[in-house]
């Protein structure tokens, strides 16, 4: 590949509106933009999405920033890979940091991408010209949240998503049902409930959900699998699905119905189509997960959404559902609830320099 240089960009811009759930509250958005550029001068993007702090995951900004420039970028420049394939076995001796390893796997395979003339996606036997769009509507007011679905039906999305707890889940389902008896909606616990709340979470199943998503323990599969017997409603495991290991147990045990596939959270392009791979074949459909990304990380979502097992709309929202103006030229669009999969090599999208650098706090180039 021809590696010449990796370079890190931390940035941050503030939220159109404040993301809320029962555990944190985001008002602005900090990540890392991976540059790897190549003796010719071409240049592969990646995006490091943890939260400033491990509200949602063990790694922050300041954790990943750690791996990446003193572990993952030395031991990558030193070794010299001839392609992406070698990654994961070179890093194989880092244990976790699955963000850190996404952000600089998803550089290397966007220039390598680029090196071959081909769009990212087509690498990785995608297929679909367009895919399907979801919206997080992440609020504690139910006034607010319908509002809120009312706009975004403006741009016909396929799913919706609300974030539930116990103080109001019941609540919130019973008024957005009687607004909005048809739309296809999905409510996130973010492992708000336990085993003792079985009763409470059986009343949601009148509600005609699709999932309820991660409603137990944020690294249990166990106990999911004692209440997905309990429920009509399948579960969707995300934050205890990390890797290929996790993604074989939950099958394994019968904890959920789908999976929540987050690149950035199961460590990058190669692990994530493992997992697709995987509920292929066991015929569970999946989804891609948004970490309230900037533009980079959403077009390799939507490259990855290109795979024929992302059969429902996953969290690939329009750029501007977050940001006053995104990072990447063409923004993402969602038109009649899709978005179009671009076909220009590598993530199919450029870099707004400009406004790259005005978000940008600090920046380091290795070689």
């Amino acid at each position: 590949m021809k590696l010449s240089s990796i370079t890190l960009k931390v940035i941050k811009a503030p939220l159109k509106q404040p993301f809320k759930t029962h555990l944190e509250t985001v008002n602005d958005r900090e990540v890392i933009i991976v540059e790897a550029k190549d003796e010719d001068g071409l240049i592969g993007y990646g995006e490091a999405v943890p939260f400033s702090s491990p509200w949602y995951t063990e790694e922050t900004i300041k954790t990943c920033f750690h791996m990446l420039e003193d572990f993952l970028i030395p031991l990558t420049l030193a070794s010299k890979p001839r392609n992406p394939g070698e990654l994961q076995s070179l890093w194989s001796g880092i244990r976790r940091n699955a963000m850190a390893k996404s952000a600089l796997e998803q550089a290397i395979l966007d220039l390598y991408a680029k090196q071959q003339e081909i769009y990212l996606g087509r690498m990785f036997g995608g297929e679909r010209s367009e895919v399907a769009a979801g919206v997080v509507i992440a609020s504690n007011d139910v006034e607010d949240a319908m509002r809120q679905i009312e706009a975004f039906s403006q741009s016909g999305y396929q799913r919706y998503k609300i974030k539930i707890d116990p103080r109001h889940d019941l609540e919130f389902l019973s008024q957005i049902r009687g607004a909005y008896p048809d739309i296809p909606l999905m409510a996130d616990a973010n492992s708000a409930y336990t085993l003792n709340d079985i009763p409470h979470l059986q009343k949601l199943d009148k509600y005609n959900l699709m999932m309820i998503e991660q409603p137990l323990g944020h690294d249990d599969i166990v106990e999911h699998s004692r209440l997905q017997k309990q429920l009509q409603t399948p579960i969707c495991l995300d934050e205890s699905i990390n890797s290929f290991h996790d993604a074989n147990s939950a099958l394994a045990l019968g904890s959920c119905g789908v999976i929540n596939i987050k690149m950035a959270k199961v460590g990058g392009w190669t692990e994530a189509v493992k997992i697709h791979d995987l509920c292929v074949e066991h015929d569970v459909p999946v989804w891609c997960g948004g970490m309230i990304e900037f533009g980079i990380s959403r077009a390799h979502n939507i490259a990855l959404a290109t795979l024929k097992g992302f059969t429902i709309a996953g969290d690939i929202s329009s750029s501007s559902r977050y940001w006053e103006e995104d990072i990447i030229v063409p923004e993402v669009v969602v038109e009649k609830g899709m978005i179009q999969v671009p076909e220009i090599a590598g993530i199919g999208v450029s870099i707004n320099e400009k406004r790259l650098k005005a978000l940008t706090t600090y920046s380091e180039t290795y070689r």
